[in-house]
């Protein structure tokens, strides 16, 4: 996939919590830095409550970030005026997890895609509002008498197409997939995920796809950052990612991907974290992985780890890489896991 060199998002050391009671701070997202490549998928990756799902929905605003900035296309999307951040949604728009939850059930197919051209009020007449509705059910592999049916007749996999079609009625640039294919059955994941493939060669259209599924992420994404407890521990491209993981916590992640060979299967080691997920509401001190790192040190319960380009376009929060990059006398990684 060709790539344009221009970034239409940067996110800027972004921190989202949230209050919760008695005084209490759910730390959501911390201090997360990373930028988007026109023409890419930036894929971000994390088990579930690390706050990949809260930063999708902080860059287009459903949240107010704590700290930090969100430029798109150069321009702060938390500090606009209403009437531009309005029409700055025009070129941003989202793809709800839940594909039952996300669709009004009172809403034909119909008005639930041309809803968002109304409030933009794109087009002046009924009839050339449903010549988009059409052509759009048809771009996402619906039929055009799918438009007078209501979302609980269709399936799983077909009402995350509605969701896709309402997505693309407002032309946009950039899209943000929340776990778009969770809910799904394994058989139709990957017709959506080839379907956002389709639409982006078609379109030319960017998108931040969060999941936690790293085997399908590899295959829609150019880059990866991978996220725990609310922050980012390493950032590369996708084929680094897989070849050559450097944070303990992406080698863990990894091992747990089903290779199809039976004899690899049972022949390799897979990589068990121990201990339970710390409560983003006390997270550890130093480095928030420290209490399932296999190969933690007296400095992680200490010092939170540095973000670090360990090797070339291949960033990672770790001390294990600390010494290294400081001597600088090699970039090999300090341990490798297969």
């Amino acid at each position: 996939m060709e790539m344009n060199g221009d970034k239409i998002l940067q996110v800027k050391q972004v921190t989202k919590h949230f209050t919760i009671g008695k005084g209490r701070i759910l730390q959501a997202v911390n201090d997360v830095s990373f930028d988007v490549k026109k023409g890419e998928t930036f894929g971000l990756v994390g088990e579930s409550g690390c706050g990949k799902s809260t930063i999708g929905r902080t860059i287009i605003g459903l949240y107010n970030r704590t700290k930090g900035d969100v430029l798109f296309d150069g321009k702060n999307v938390h500090q606009l005026p209403e009437r531009e951040l309005f029409q700055l949604r025009q070129r941003m728009q989202m793809i709800f997890q839940d594909p039952y939850a996300s669709l009004n059930p009172r809403s034909t197919v119909r008005e639930v895609i041309s809803e968002p051209m109304e409030v933009h009020k794109l087009y002046k007449t009924k009839k050339e509002q449903n010549e988009r509705v059409y052509q759009l059910l048809e771009e996402v592999g619906l039929n055009l008498e799918h438009a007078n049916r209501y979302p609980h007749e269709f399936s799983g996999g077909q009402r995350q197409r509605i969701g896709i079609a309402r997505a693309l009625a407002l032309d946009p640039d950039f899209i943000i997939a929340d776990e778009p294919i969770s809910a799904l059955d394994v058989s139709v994941q990957a017709q959506v995920v080839n379907l956002l493939k389709q639409l982006q060669k078609e379109k030319g259209l960017t998108f931040l796809f969060i999941a936690h599924d790293l085997s399908m992420v590899k295959q829609i994404s150019d880059r990866i950052g991978v996220m725990y407890l609310g922050n980012m521990v390493e950032l590369t491209g996708s084929d680094s990612l897989y070849e050559n993981p450097l944070h303990p916590y992406t080698q863990a992640l990894l091992s747990a991907i089903p290779i199809p060979d039976p004899d690899m299967e049972e022949s390799r080691e897979r990589i068990i974290l121990q201990g339970e997920l710390p409560s983003p509401i006390n997270p550890p001190s130093g480095c928030v992985f420290s209490t399932r790192c296999p190969f933690a040190m007296d400095i992680c319960s200490r010092e939170k780890p540095t973000w670090q380009e360990a090797e070339s376009n291949h960033f990672v929060a770790c001390h294990l890489y600390q010494d290294k990059l400081e001597n600088k006398t090699t970039t090999e990684p300090v341990v490798r896991i297969r």
